[in-house]
C-alpha cells in the first residue's frame, strides 16, 4: 500500500520524503489556503520534493471552468493530478482531460456508485471519504470494503486513495482490506511509530546499560 501525505506544508512534506515513506501528496483548498502561499509557487515546491503523484484540486464547479484550470494544472509539472469533484460536470471533465493525457483524481466520493463512475469514464484515482463517513455515523471502511470488491470484479486500473483519515486504525483496516493508496495527515503519520511498549523497551536498555557501565567501543 502507497503512502500519500495529505498536506500542502513544506515542512511536513520534508520531513516524511526522509524518511522515505513518501509515495505522493495529496492538497485541497483548505489545505493550500492555509499556507498563505502563492498557488503557483507552492505546488512547484512540492514537486520539487515529492517524486509521485501531486493532487491539486480545481476550484470551479462548471465544466469549462474545470478543463480551463486542470489544463493549466497539468502544464505545470508531470507529477501534478486533476483533483475533479464527483459531480457530473467533474466527469464529464474527467473524461475529457483523461483522454488529453492528464491524470484525475475524483474527490468527495461517499458511496460506491460514485466510484464506480469515477472509474468508468477513466480517472486515475478515486478518493472515497471515510472519515466523513463515520463522522455521520456510518462505518467510513465498509465503502473501502465495497470497492475493493468491486474492483476485484471488473479489474479497473483506477486506483483507490482511501482519503479522510483520522486515525492509524483506519491506515491499519485499509491495509487489510488491500487499498491501493492511503492518504494521511502528517499528525497521523507520525503516531505510525508511536508504542508504549517501544517507550519503555528503550528505558530499560539504556537504563540497563547505563548501570553495567558499558561503553560503546567496538
Amino acid at each position: 500500500m502507497k503512502i500519500f501525505l495529505d498536506t500542502a506544508n513544506l515542512a511536513e512534506i520534508k520531513e516524511t520524503a526522509s524518511l522515505g515513506l513518501l509515495d505522493g501528496v495529496t492538497t485541497n483548498p483548505s489545505l493550500v489556503a492555509r499556507e498563505k502561499k502563492p498557488f503557483k509557487e507552492l505546488l512547484l515546491e512540492i514537486c520539487a520534493i515529492v517524486n509521485g503523484p501531486v493532487s491539486a484540486e480545481v476550484v470551479s464547479l462548471d465544466l469549462e471552468g474545470m478543463l480551463k484550470e486542470a489544463r493549466k494544472l497539468h502544464k505545470l509539472n508531470p507529477n501534478i493530478v486533476c483533483k475533479i469533484p464527483m459531480t457530473g460536470d467533474g466527469l464529464k471533465a474527467v473524461k475529457i482531460l483523461e483522454q488529453e493525457g492528464a491524470r484525475c483524481n475524483v474527490t468527495l466520493v461517499f458511496s460506491p456508485l460514485q466510484a464506480l463512475l469515477a472509474a468508468r469514464v477513466g480517472a486515475s484515482f478515486v478518493s472515497p471519504f471515510i472519515g466523513r463517513l463515520d463522522d455521520i455515523g456510518q462505518r467510513g471502511m465498509e465503502l473501502i470494503e465495497q470497492l475493493m470488491l468491486i474492483w476485484e470484479n471488473y479489474n479497473f486500473e483506477t486506483e483507490i486513495i482511501v482519503a479522510s483519515v483520522r486515525n492509524p486504525i483506519h491506515v491499519v483496516e485499509a491495509a487489510m482490506t488491500g487499498a491501493h493508496i492511503v492518504t494521511v495527515p502528517f499528525k497521523v503519520l507520525e503516531q505510525f511509530t508511536k508504542h508504549p511498549l517501544t517507550d519503555l523497551g528503550i528505558e530499560r536498555f539504556a537504563a540497563d546499560w547505563k548501570k553495567a557501565g558499558i561503553e560503546f567501543n567496538l
